[in-house]
Parts: C-alpha cells; sequence; structure tokens
C-alpha cells in the first residue's frame, strides 16, 4: 500500500500522547508531513517542554507509522512552542511573559517555597525559558535557595536585570535589602513593593514566570488576583489536617477571583527515614489527594518528607540541581510537566495578536 498524507494522519488520529492523553493530530502537534516516494519527514510540535521525554514521544511516533510497512526511511522532529495562555479579563499582559504560575499556600511550613524554586528549576530543565519572582516581602528565602547574592544592575536606569542562577531568572526583594534589614510596611507598601518587582524586572523572553507566595490570603494575593494576569495557581499543602484545612481556604480565594487551580502538591507524604530507609505518614495519608477530589483539580505530586531536600535548598543547590536524575527530582519534573500541560490544554491568549482598532475623524 502506497504511502500517503492521508494514511499518516489517519494513523497519528489513534496514537495517543501519554501525557496529554490526546492524539496528536487533535492536538495539532503533527505538522510539516512530507512525502518524497518511501521517505517520509514530519515535525512534532508540543505544547509543553518536554525535554526529558523527547525520545520516548519520537520512538512512539517512528513505532507507529513504521507498522504501516510503506516507509523506507523516517525522520520525526520533536520540538516545544510554548504559547500564552489566557489569564483574569481586564488585567494587563506582562511584557516578555507568556505564562505566570502562582504557587501558595493557606498557610506558612509546608514547603511552598521549597516546591517553587525546585518546580521553576524543573521547567528550566524540561527546556522552558523560566523566571522565580519571590513575592514574600517579609521572608524572602529565595536568594539563599538559589544562592544568589548582590545587587540586580539596571542598565536603562528604569528597570532591573533579573539575576541568573542555574539557568533561570529571578527576583527578590533579598536582592535589594541587606540580610538582616526587616521589612517593617503595612499593606500598600507591600502590594506596591511587590508590583514593581513584577513590573520593572525586565524579564527575557519567558515562558513561565513563577511566583513564590507567601501563605495566607491577604493583600499580596488579592493584589495579585486583581493587577497580574495570572495564568493558574498551584496549592501546597501537608496531609496535616490543619494544613488542609488552610490549603482548602487559599484554592476558594482563587476560585473567587476566577484565576483556575494547576493542582495540588502535597509535600511530607511520608516520612524516610535517613538511618534505615524506613517509610511512615507521620503526618496523616491522603489528605491532598481527598482535597483534589474534593474540588475536582488535579493532584499534581506527593514529595517525601526527606532531609535532603531542605539541605540542598539551603545550601543554594535545590534538589533538581543537586542530583538531577534523582528520585525527588524526577517527582518534581513530573509535577512541572503535568502544570505545563494543564496550561497547554487551556484557552490561549490572543489579545497580543489583534491590531487595536482607533476610529478617527477623516
Amino acid at each position: 500500500m502506497a504511502i500517503s498524507e492521508l494514511l499518516i494522519q489517519s494513523t497519528l488520529k489513534v496514537t495517543i500522547d501519554p501525557n496529554t492523553g490526546k492524539d496528536f493530530v487533535s492536538s495539532k502537534s503533527a505538522r510539516n508531513i512530507k512525502i518524497n516516494g518511501d521517505e517520509v519527514s514530519l515535525d512534532i510540535v508540543l505544547g509543553y517542554p518536554a525535554k526529558s521525554i523527547k525520545d520516548d514521544i519520537q520512538k512512539l511516533i517512528a513505532n507507529a507509522l513504521l507498522s504501516l510497512g510503506s516507509i523506507g526511511k523516517l525522520t520525526v522532529n520533536v520540538s516545544s512552542k510554548i504559547i500564552a495562555h489566557k489569564a483574569q479579563q481586564g488585567v494587563s499582559l506582562l511584557p516578555n511573559v507568556k505564562n505566570i504560575i502562582a504557587v501558595a499556600s493557606g498557610k506558612g511550613g509546608v514547603g511552598k517555597s521549597t516546591t517553587s524554586v525546585n518546580l521553576a528549576l524543573a521547567l528550566a530543565a524540561e527546556g522552558a525559558t523560566v523566571g522565580l519572582l519571590d513575592a514574600d516581602i517579609y521572608g524572602p528565602s529565595q536568594p539563599q535557595m538559589l544562592g544568589i547574592s548582590g545587587r540586580p544592575e539596571s542598565l536603562d536606569g528604569k528597570s532591573m536585570e533579573p539575576m541568573q542562577a542555574h539557568g533561570i531568572q529571578a527576583m527578590s526583594i533579598g536582592f535589594l535589602i541587606d540580610e538582616d534589614t526587616p521589612m517593617v510596611w503595612r499593606g500598600p507598601m507591600v502590594t506596591g513593593a511587590l508590583e514593581q518587582l513584577l513590573r520593572e524586572t525586565n524579564w527575557h523572553d519567558l515562558d513561565y514566570l513563577v511566583i513564590d507566595l507567601p501563605p495566607g490570603t491577604g493583600d499580596i494575593q488579592l493584589t495579585l488576583a486583581q493587577k497580574i494576569p495570572v495564568t493558574g495557581a498551584i496549592i501546597i499543602t501537608t496531609p496535616q489536617d490543619v494544613a488542609l484545612l488552610d490549603a482548602r481556604k487559599g484554592l476558594k480565594m482563587f476560585e473567587k477571583v476566577n484565576i483556575p487551580i494547576l493542582g495540588i502538591v502535597e509535600n511530607m507524604s511520608t516520612h524516610i527515614c535517613s538511618q534505615c530507609g524506613h517509610e511512615e505518614h507521620i503526618f496523616g495519608a491522603g489528605g491532598g489527594e481527598l482535597m483534589a477530589k474534593d474540588y475536582q483539580v488535579d493532584l499534581l505530586g506527593e514529595l517525601p518528607l526527606d532531609i535532603s531536600i531542605r539541605t540542598q535548598a539551603d545550601s543554594g543547590k535545590p534538589t533538581v540541581i543537586a542530583e538531577p536524575e534523582g528520585k525527588i527530582a524526577s517527582i518534581y519534573k513530573e509535577i512541572a510537566r503535568k502544570t505545563a500541560i494543564k496550561i497547554a490544554n487551556s484557552s490561549a491568549d490572543y489579545r497580543t495578536k489583534f491590531p487595536n482598532i482607533v476610529i478617527q475623524n477623516t
């Protein structure tokens, strides 16, 4: 049977991307199909960063098409293209930032900042261009977690250049003040500082900007919802009942301001003894899963209470950088991939594609 574009399309329609659950035709991933005799080439353009699974996708496509038996030579080019997706209506877009991911928790001490930095690093490891904004004005922790010191530069006297570490761009109030200086500010000053950090940083063509929010549902979270174009939010919790109670409040806050919930991450799901390796649920079990089920959102991942996560973050080399091939890093990468896919499956933002219409008297 002679090979044809229709036959290739039909085959790709029943070939499912295991990461998205969609076929490569309906997702518009299959492009530029070219046939020259028994030679076939095509591009697979994914809507999410997938560096670590690129070869798997390539093999999946190749096996499906070569099973047709009529192809002598097959070339499958797999790449990713991240586009901007919808945020809240009426909020102005941020230049050079396609998607903003807010990482939040209802209470402190649940590992939100550690998850934020590892999420950002995992997205970058998968091939995306990523920024990290430390929005905790009172207690900035990302400078230490990223191992960055010094002050950001200003090339034009108006905006700041983001700091660089481990392949991501970063900004924090911690870069602008001394380490032991307390921020004795009232709410309006804090929210003003957050907006300045966000809008006066010269972000460079970001696919994703991860915002590490302070805990709670106060001024900063409200400012984020009203003035910053957030693509979606991730809620961090632990299995403990008290943490879940506060996490539910955080989730409901984002729902009320029409910011989509990308999913829930459960930290400290199990404790792994550093001496014997014994694993137990010291904070309870299944809390994040139950919360995800109650609110019909995804449980993006469950992370153990492991001393290495803390020591690596404190040393300025978070887990994804310290042990990139390790088990915990793989969990962070899976969380990052699920987050990116969730965003890719949402509606695209076309506001920058259309020209402004101006009515003039002629």
